[in-house]
């Protein structure tokens, strides 16, 4: 059992075995860096999470792994 506090890591696969997404929880709540891929393997978005909520610039990529897209949300709570 992990401590209260104590992030822990998360990956998942598809069914042909390449990861489709990869972060850390904190207390269940998406937390830190984030990580989504397409079944083909390559990168598809990246962004960060503060206990559930994203901050900071998330990027989307092409399959060629140039960004096509970046957004950016607060770091401050509302």
């Amino acid at each position: 059992m992990n401590a209260p506090n104590e992030a822990v890591e998360e990956t998942v696969h598809f069914g042909n075995g390449r990861v489709k997404y990869t972060g850390f929880r904190l207390d269940g709540e998406m937390h830190g860096a984030w990580s989504w891929y397409r079944t083909d393997g390559s990168l598809m978005r990246t962004g960060e999470f503060d206990r559930g909520r994203q901050i900071g610039t998330w990027k989307t990529f092409d399959r060629e792994g140039s960004v096509v897209k970046e957004t950016r949300f607060s770091e401050y709570r509302t």
